[in-house]
């Protein structure tokens, strides 16, 4: 079968289309016919040796892929062949036409839902689920400010938030990422090109502040973030390029709280809730994800590029 391998750390070019042995499929696994992978930053970070967690070398990038499940290991229940999947860390990778995966990072796909929109599901829906109830605390009545909402993780954060009933600030940096955003349901949308943007937060929330920041680029944000905070408030740190200089006392003042989140670090006993919550969104049509550019299998490093770049929309998609 062919995979997408990494035979040394660097730039988007290192990620390479090669023919790859068909692992066997063990007790308590499924093998799984690929028809969709989604493209998410981290995979960028660890293709580029800037992670904390880095894979040996050579590896297959990828977390999230929907597909057909082809073949079932020994111990497997609840799933049978043809069964329409999406999935969570798979054994060696998503990017590749086949893969490998545990029991218990397989879930059922609606059939309401697309393969491409199954491929958007694990990573950013997943994170947006714990950012804003595990880590963030969101209680119906609230309000967050979501940074970056037109991307993959943001728009699931729109929708999941909005369904949840929240009062919901998204920001977007080109004028077809606010519409996105608005049209996800976002009650209020900025544009964070502009300057002092963060100003109008205490009109929109009646002079008291944000209750909950969902902040994609901490080493930029923070500071402001802390800033427009209202009492009690909390910081979810999902994305990071860097450091950055704050003023501790922006918390005290506010008993306010920054709380970091990686979904690998999410306790393995909750992950079936969360992809149940999922699920539920998912057929009721509350969750939708949106698919922004589709690239080929052989055209990973262009993926590369574009789920990096500046103003990109929605959820980039790799096609096998």
């Amino acid at each position: 079968m062919k995979a997408i391998r990494v035979e040394q750390f660097g730039g988007p070019e290192v990620l390479q289309l090669s023919e790859v042995e068909t692992p066997p499929v063990g007790p308590n696994q499924v093998f799984i016919q690929v028809r969709a992978i989604g493209v998410n930053p981290v995979e960028a970070y660890i293709r580029s040796g800037n992670y904390g967690n880095m894979p040996q070398l050579p590896y297959t990038p990828g977390s999230d892929a929907a597909g057909e499940i082809i073949e079932i290991g020994e111990g497997v229940t609840g799933f049978q062949v043809g069964q329409r999947v999406y999935t969570w860390n798979p054994r060696g990778g998503a990017y590749a036409e086949q893969m490998l995966c545990d029991q218990q990072a397989v879930f059922a796909l609606p059939d309401n839902v697309s393969f491409e929109q199954g491929a958007a599901l694990g990573v950013p829906y997943a994170t947006a689920h714990r950012a804003l109830f595990g880590r963030g605390q969101a209680q119906p009545g609230e309000s967050v400010l979501i940074h970056g909402a037109s991307g993959g993780v943001g728009v699931a954060c729109v929708q999941l938030a909005r369904a949840f009933g929240l009062t919901v600030i998204g920001t977007a940096g080109t004028e077809e990422g606010r519409r996105l955003v608005n049209e996800q349901g976002a009650h209020h949308v900025l544009d964070h090109t502009a300057d002092n943007y963060l100003t109008a937060i205490p009109e929109i929330t009646g002079g008291h502040g944000v209750h909950l920041i969902i902040e994609m680029l901490a080493n930029v944000n923070l500071q402001r973030d802390l800033e427009v905070l209202a009492n009690y408030g909390r910081v979810v740190v999902v994305g990071n390029r860097g450091e950055i200089t704050i003023n501790p006392r922006e918390t005290m003042k506010r008993d306010a709280d920054i709380r970091g989140m990686t979904l690998f670090n999410v306790p393995p006993a909750e992950i079936p809730g969360i992809h149940a919550a999922l699920r539920a969104g998912l057929e009721e049509g509350t969750l939708h994800p949106v698919i922004g550019r589709r690239f080929s299998l052989a055209e990973a490093a262009l993926a590369h590029e574009e789920v990096m770049a500046s103003g990109s929309w929605g959820k980039i998609i790799l096609l096998p």
